[in-house]
């Protein structure tokens, strides 16, 4: 499109779910019980893990920083969306897109990296433990945290920064201002920028996803070595990570393994639900209902806390 043709555009309308008042209030009171239970539950972790020495461990450490990052996951969308459910305008400025854009990206490429992290050291303590403190020392551990805050930025941010669109259309069939949702406004033909979606997809997601099952692969041949009293004792610490991987990767790669153009954007709408709204809220309560030290640590937190309050 010629630069003397075009409008500027200063502000996105996201369609949303619907336009009929009464569902949307009927979610907005879902969604927001679904972010209060997200805010709290994530917020509880990250002070456990900070005030409690017993968890201050590698494996607390990493879901320590996944909380981080469900909390901005869920912190980027869910207020806008909750405005929106409430409001007939569902406008957002286009700087703010922008920024919901990049953000959601970096959270993603961080949290599918974190999580193959969190499987490596879940190999190292079950299948090296006599190295395990060698391994997995502190200076380590915030090198693979800095190392995945800076490959998901090379890889999810830097990409679209020198490569961007020229966009004819401001109506986001979104409840989000989401990539795949996003390029669909483009003036240009898209399929090269479904092409780059697809070569980041494959580097952001499967190839964490092989290395979590490599490393199980390896844990099971190991804890299968064990004698059975032993063995549901090392399988507890896995399986909430595994239930994670499960929830999280499954929704994503819906989303992302594939040109866009063969997926309507409804089915993009209501499967992003899963990765930034529901995953957010269940993994603290997938982690808190099947480890026993956050438990642990929940409850006397919260005993601590009714007690000081009843004085």
């Amino acid at each position: 499109m010629e630069p003397m043709n075009q409008t500027i555009i200063t502000e996105f309308i996201l369609l949303g779910f619907t336009t009929n008042m009464q569902i949307n209030s009927a979610l907005f009171f879902l969604f927001l019980v679904i972010y209060i239970v997200t805010t709290v539950g994530n917020s509880l972790i990250i002070c456990m893990v900070i005030i409690n020495p017993k968890l201050h461990k590698p494996m607390y450490f990493f879901l320590c920083m996944l909380s981080i990052l469900d909390l901005g996951y869920s912190s980027t969308v869910l207020p806008k969306l909750l405005m929106d459910l409430l409001s007939k305008e569902r406008t957002i400025p286009a700087i703010g897109c922008v920024i919901q854009i990049y953000v959601i990206l970096l959270v993603e490429g961080c949290e599918c990296q974190l999580l193959a992290v969190m499987a490596y050291d879940r190999y190292i303590a079950i299948c090296r433990p006599l190295h395990y403190s060698i391994l997995m020392r502190w200076s380590i551990c915030y090198r693979l945290v800095s190392g995945v805050f800076f490959l998901s930025f090379m890889l999810c941010i830097f990409p679209s920064i020198f490569n961007p669109l020229t966009i004819c259309h401001n109506r986001i069939n979104h409840f989000m201002c989401e990539m795949l949702a996003f390029i669909k406004l483009a003036c240009e033909n898209i399929s090269s920028s479904e092409l780059n979606i697809f070569s980041i997809s494959f580097v952001t997601l499967l190839l964490p996803l092989m290395l979590i099952l490599l490393s199980y692969a390896s844990i099971i041949s190991s804890v299968l070595k064990i004698r059975s009293t032993g063995r549901s004792k090392a399988f507890s610490t896995c399986t909430s990570h595994l239930a994670v991987v499960a929830l999280y990767f499954g929704t994503v790669m819906l989303m992302y393994f594939g040109p866009s153009s063969m997926y309507s954007t409804d089915q993009e709408k209501y499967s992003s639900i899963f990765y930034v709204i529901v995953s957010p809220m269940l993994n603290p309560l997938i982690y808190s209902l099947n480890n026993r030290d956050v438990k642990d640590s929940i409850k006397m937190f919260l005993t601590n806390f009714t007690q000081r309050c009843s004085l």
